[in-house]
């Protein structure tokens, strides 16, 4: 079961049958990440074949770790499976 931690602390875990894996990256469904976690960022890329990336910062026991999630709210259709499933870097460890 794919899991992603960050200061010790679980904040997403999903049957490995639910998460979409895209280029390396595992993508967890909305409804298995911690919304605790989740603080709005203003940050922003754009994919050529996903399309624009949204930002969250992850905090976590007061310690913020900055545009550490990323999702596609709207990808291009060529990433259509990814539409709001919740993607880590920056420090966050995912295990399976």
């Amino acid at each position: 079961m794919p899991r992603a931690i960050w200061n010790g602390v679980v904040i997403a875990e999903a049957p490995a049958d639910e998460v979409e894996r895209v280029e390396g990256n595992v993508y967890f469904p909305p409804g298995t990440v911690d919304p605790a976690v989740l603080q709005s960022s203003d940050y922003h890329t754009v994919c050529s074949w996903k399309g624009t990336a949204s930002y969250y910062n992850v905090v976590v026991q007061g310690e913020v770790n900055p545009d550490a999630a990323w999702y596609y709210p709207e990808p291009k259709q060529a990433a259509a499976q990814i539409r709001g499933y919740i993607a880590f870097w920056r420090g966050v460890e995912v295990v399976e």
